[in-house]
């Protein structure tokens, strides 16, 4: 074999070796970015299987606030069922205004507010919210990453034709961005 031709062989190794490496680092990044949705999932399993205890516990307590009640039901059910960032950020968005209403109603029972479940689950919620929000930002972070590797020369040619294409963000509702009135 002439120069020539192990010039081209050369050429063509370093491109397959740059291309398989290419490759494996977008599934990678593609892997930890399913990998934080994934915990942004696990966390709101976690906090709508919080809420039926929470709810029942002011039922006992507040049996007529059933309009804020079945609101924090109806939210929780609608973000079991959302599927996708935008999706969930949506009902995520209502099962944070309805349980700040559920909050504000337990507000008016004292003896609801001493109560040691009552409390016990209140910490757990805002444990859980915080659980959630280093979750969001996680995520975010992992589709930053991607999507900048997958936009960047000359990785962005071959992700295009391999399929990658960008991740949507967790974005927060314009609502959620208002700070809620309280009022007693």
């Amino acid at each position: 074999m002439n120069k020539a031709g192990w010039i081209v062989l050369v050429v063509i190794a370093l491109v397959v070796v740059w291309g398989v490496s290419a490759y494996n680092g977008l599934i990678s990044l593609n892997e930890q970015v399913n990998g934080k949705w994934s915990q942004i999932d696990n966390q709101l399993q976690r906090r709508t299987d919080l809420i039926p205890n929470l709810v029942n516990t002011v039922k006992g307590y507040a049996a007529h606030e059933q309009a804020a009640i079945q609101a924090v039901a109806d939210a929780r059910a609608k973000l079991a069922g959302a599927q996708g960032p935008a999706a969930k950020a949506q009902a995520d968005a209502e099962v944070n205004s309805a349980l700040s209403r559920l909050l504000v109603v337990a507000e008016n029972y004292p003896n609801l507010k001493a109560d040691r479940n009552f409390l016990a689950l209140q910490d757990e919620l805002s444990g859980t919210e915080n659980r959630i929000a280093v979750a969001r930002k996680d995520y975010n972070d992992a589709v930053q990453v991607y999507n900048v590797k997958i936009r960047s020369l000359p990785t962005s040619i071959f992700a295009g034709i391999i399929g990658f294409g960008p991740k949507e963000y967790f974005k927060v509702e314009e609502g959620a961005k208002q700070v809620p009135s309280v009022q007693f």
